[in-house]
Formats: structure tokens, sequence, C-alpha cells
């Protein structure tokens, strides 16, 4: 399948399927930014609780939900209001704004016309704070999350009673005005991220940094992305940022482009005591920790996700078309069919319950059975069109159990389940089925 228009077919999928819409539609939309539809959320939250467990849930890591709207100097700790600027120029003939780095020649791509002085253009949403605009405090919407995390640090320490190292991990929306986002969800101006802060001496940093490094890997490979999909690119001195010991990006063949398909997924970084020393510079308070007689400021491992690049990345991920031959669905013969192979532990839906027939005997049944799994799991009751068509949209969203009532469940007290990607169907009884399936999703 063509890796360009793969994207293509994932993006139309989404939207018809319900898992992310242009936002404002109706109104003509606004330019990257987006909403995610009933599917879209559900698998939104499946990505966000798999990270969560996976950094804190199971090891020296705390949750913190820091503020958007933050004290404007911050922002001049971090560098941002300084040097968070992309180079930009304008076209004179058509008026379109365009990312120097994003040109490979000196005219517009669109008209061919002329273009403006380069200029910088700072990324931040500049806001107001106060009810009269003009004796307002001008403040920003943070353009990430890790800066919460940094001026918290001794608060998170004392009040846990925490011994280092540690990390603290957050997850929340940032805002960056880009020059020329697109791709869909992959460059956006309002997103979500995941984002971890570990806190270590120095001597301990190089080895921890590894160790981060091959649990983002291991993250990915667990939940179904294919190996040969990432690519793990070390940042040389001229690409590290002025702060850096050392960074890796985590890329992912996205394939929006045939020269270069791959692009940044996610960030591990060794940023050095750089960003501790800002805050206690610019704040004037201590923000080192004392142990053993020796006082000294900890080096940050960091390790930062886009929630919204995991998700298009999984989308992709998991699309799959069967070209003709036996179908996914009944074993008929037909051109070509969409299936979702999605981790089911991000599944949208977990089990669909598909009543035979619409007669209240079985229907009744099928609902008995629904209530009885919803209380445990994401389930979708659907009994409009035939077996093969309900099998064929539940595959269309990723769902990875089928289960059918028939008439001989009426009989037998079991049901029929059928499975996504191997298309095996068992008989199960219905006293038996929380079992199954906590067995099949744990």
């Amino acid at each position: 399948m063509d890796k360009e228009r793969k994207f293509d077919k994932v993006v139309n999928l989404a939207k018809t399927r319900g898992f992310i819409f242009p936002s404002s539609e109706i109104y003509g939309g606004l330019n990257s930014i987006y909403d995610y539809g009933p599917l879209g959320i559900e698998l939104k939250n499946n990505i966000k609780k798999s990270w969560w467990n996976f950094m804190v849930s199971q090891r020296d890591i705390v949750g913190l939900d820091s503020a958007i709207l933050m004290h404007p100097k911050i922002w001049e700790a971090s560098g941002h209001i300084e040097s968070f600027h992309d180079l930009l120029v304008d076209c004179q003939k058509c008026k379109i704004r365009w990312r120097v780095d994003d040109l490979e020649k000196q005219k517009c791509p669109e008209c061919q016309g002329k273009l403006t002085k380069e200029r910088n253009f700072n990324l931040m949403f500049k806001t107001s704070l106060g009810s009269v605009e003009e004796k307002a405090n001008s403040i920003y919407l943070r353009p990430e999350t890790a800066q919460g995390i940094y001026v918290n640090f001794l608060n998170v320490k004392e009040s846990m009673r925490l011994k280092m190292p540690f990390g603290i991990a957050q997850i929340g929306k940032a805002f960056r005005n880009e020059i020329t986002p697109g791709n869909s969800i992959f460059r956006m101006r309002e997103f979500e991220q995941m984002e971890m802060q570990y806190f270590v001496k120095e001597k301990e940093a190089s080895n921890i940094f590894k160790k981060w490094l091959e649990l983002r890997k291991k993250w990915y490979l667990d939940l179904g992305i294919n190996k040969k999909n990432l690519k793990f690119h070390k940042h040389t001195k001229d690409e590290l940022a002025h702060y850096a010991k050392k960074a890796v990006d985590i890329e992912y063949n996205f394939g929006f482009s045939e020269k270069d398909p791959f692009e940044e997924l996610e960030g591990v970084h060794n940023r050095g005591n750089f960003d501790l020393k800002q805050h206690q510079d610019f704040s004037k308070r201590k923000l080192t920790v004392k142990e053993e007689s020796k006082e000294y400021l900890p080096h940050i491992i960091e390790t930062s996700c886009g929630v919204d690049r995991a998700l298009l990345m999984f989308l992709i991920d998991a699309y799959d078309e069967i070209e003709g031959g036996r179908s996914i669905t009944t074993k008929s013969i037909k051109d070509k069919e969409v299936v979702l192979r999605l981790h089911p532990k991000l599944a949208p839906i977990k089990v669909a319950i598909l009543p035979l027939s619409k007669k209240d005997k079985l229907s009744n049944k099928a609902k008995e059975v629904y209530d009885n799994l919803a209380k445990d799991y994401r389930v979708q009751y659907d009994q409009t069109g035939s077996i093969g068509k309900r099998y064929r949209r539940q595959d269309e969203i990723g769902t990875p159990y089928c289960l059918t009532v028939d008439f001989d469940s009426l009989e037998d007290g079991q049901v029929t389940i059928r499975d996504r990607d191997t298309m095996d169907q068992e008989r199960i009884a219905i006293s038996k089925l929380k079992e199954y399936f906590y067995n099949k999703f744990n």
C-alpha cells in the first residue's frame, strides 16, 4: 500500500468513522484546529491511560497538573520569550506566510510571488490577565508543559517526601502559533503533551538517559507498533539545544513525503541542570536539594511525547486493507476491506454485541449481555444490517472482538466470539464472558 495514499485514507477514515473532525467545520473550519469525535476521544484517553500506567503507576514517579496560564517571568527564565521563534517570510502577492526552513527556493510555493525579508516570529500565544485590558498584565498560553513541572519541583519533593532520584509526569494542553501547521493532527496550534521530568544526580544522568530511551521504545513496541517504522535520531553538537547535554528523537514513518518519511514523535533529553538554575536565578528562590551534607541542583532527564502525534501514529500503523481473496468479515470474496488493527488496550470499543436477529427474544438476551459487560468495558450494541456488514463496521474502528447472540444462545446459554485479526470463532458460555475478556485484555 502506498504510504502517502495510506495517510490520506487514514485521515478520511478518521472523519467518517468518528475519530477526528475539523473544528468549527460548519463555519468553514479553523486552520489546524481539530475536534475529537466519540471514537477519537476514547482512543485518546486510552493512549493517555496507557502512558500514565507505564510511566507513573509502576515507578518512582508522581503526577502533576500545572496551570496553562503561568507567571510571564517563567517564560523569560526558560528562554521562550527571547528565543522561541521561527524565521518567516510573507508573499507580497498572495499574502501567505511561510517558514523559511520550509522553502526550497526564495519564491512563494503557492503563486511564485516575491517574498518579504526574513523576520522572527514568536510562537507563543499572548493574552491579557485582568478585567481592564489597558491595565492588564500580558501573559502567555504555555507552549509546553515542562516548565510547570520545574517551578513545582520543590513543592512536589517536599510535600511527597521524595528522595532522589524521582520523576514528575504531566499530561496537558500546550499552544503554539505555528506558521505552517499541517498534516492533520501532526502539527497543530492547540495540542496535548505527555511529559516526564526525572530528577537525578549529575553522575547518574548518562545511565538514566539510556534507561529511559529504552523504556520509551518498549512502550511503543508493546502497543504493537511495527519496529521497522521507528527510527532513532541522535542530535549532533550542531543540532543540540544550548542547554542540552544529549538528545535523541524517536521518529516514526508517517510517510508525509517520499524524500524523508520519518518525523519526530518523541524526544528524550538530558537537559542538565539548566532549567532549575534558570528558575532559581530569576525567582531568587533556592531550588537545590541537600543530601549527605551536599547541596546541589539536580540534573533532568526528560521524555516528551505529543498525544496527538501518538494517536495519528497508532491509526496509521494499525490501518490495513485486505485486497481481494478471503474477506476478513464473512470469508466471502470481496475487492477490499479495511481493518484497524489497534492494540486491544487502545481500541475505542473493546467488544461489539451483535444479535443475529432483531426479534425480541434475541435482542433482550443481547441487551442482558451488553448490560453485564458494559460495567467493565466500553462496548457497542449493533443490530442493524447483515452480520457481515456489522463485522466490517467494527473492523474499521478497531474493535478486537465481536460477540454474536444467536437462537442457539437461548437454548445453550452460549455466544459466538469472533477475533478481529485471526477471524477465529469460538463458543463461550455467557456466564464465563467476564473471565474470558479479563484474560484477553490483561
